[in-house]
């Protein structure tokens, strides 16, 4: 009997001023347990040097299948990232954010997750590399995807833009239906999520699909976090969903938003002290 082939798992990061982490981020997912089908970096009108660095990681690491794309067209997420889905030529298109540290294992898991035919996208926990404890906040981010899962009662699963992919077959089933959301105010993974439940396209959620990724989040004020969460909010009103089930990811990033920024500013300090005194 022939056994079908593992299915070929391209990588898709939309990258617009990233020149601190696309380095880190195109190491990571050129290490793999599993080689990537094609890692896939979307310029989009960057002003510092993140096409630079990518080019030369193109130049050290020959042998990977690291491809630049430039999205001049229009600045925005949405259409760099949707830029980068329709130039993938994997089975499975995965999708991360520059700041994404992916685990060596990741394009394993993919493929683990995507074993099963009725699983048209799936996700994962992540890891802040960048907080202190991260293991055991890896282990509080998967509770509280469980948690929501749960809460959801099993209707909905949301992907995380950060840690994602989907089938081809079923990006090509939604991407015309995807909100272009011009003025910026929505959660485009969340969206992502919503047109796929409208096909009945079936997300899994696979806690060993893992990615690190950077708490910078916590560093916008206030006001700009709670604009932030509430893009929840905007979504849900776009596809006209009033679930109150679907409520409890605000809940849950408004009241980690103090103790984590506590958390990450003592890190910070505790990195920074080292430093100084190696320096002196």
């Amino acid at each position: 009997m022939l056994i079908a082939p593992p299915p070929a798992v391209s990588i898709v990061i939309p990258a617009y001023n990233e020149e601190s982490v696309i380095r880190q981020c195109l190491i990571a997912a050129v290490y793999q347990s599993v080689p990537a089908h094609e890692i896939i970096v979307v310029d989009n009108l960057s002003k510092d040097s993140t096409a630079d660095i990518v080019r030369q990681m193109q130049l050290e690491y020959p042998e990977s299948p690291i491809i630049l794309l430039s999205q001049d067209s229009t600045q925005g997420l949405i259409p760099t990232r949707n830029f980068g889905l329709d130039h993938a030529t994997g089975d499975i298109l995965g999708r991360i954010d520059a700041d994404s540290v992916l685990e060596p294992d990741w394009v394993e898991q993919v493929q683990a997750a995507f074993a099963d035919a009725s699983v048209h996208a799936a996700t994962g926990p992540v890891v802040y590399y960048d907080m202190p404890l991260r293991r055991f906040g890896l282990k509080a981010d998967d509770r509280m995807r469980q948690l929501m899962l749960r809460l959801a009662k099993h209707q909905y699963h949301f992907l995380f833009g950060s840690n994602m992919a989907l089938r081809r077959s079923a990006w090509e089933t939604i991407r015309a239906e995807t909100c272009r959301d011009e003025r910026d105010e929505m959660h485009e993974d969340i969206d992502l999520s919503l047109h796929l439940a409208d096909h009945e396209l079936r997300i899994q959620y696979w806690p060993q699909m893992i990615s690190g990724m950077s708490a910078r989040r916590l560093e916008d004020s206030p006001r700009d976090y709670r604009y932030y969460v509430t893009r929840f909010d905007r979504t849900y009103k776009a596809h006209n969903v009033k679930k109150m089930a679907l409520k409890a990811p605000m809940v849950v990033f408004f009241s980690v938003y103090f103790p984590a920024k506590l958390l990450r500013a003592i890190h910070t300090v505790n990195v920074a002290q080292p430093a100084r005194r190696g320096g002196q």
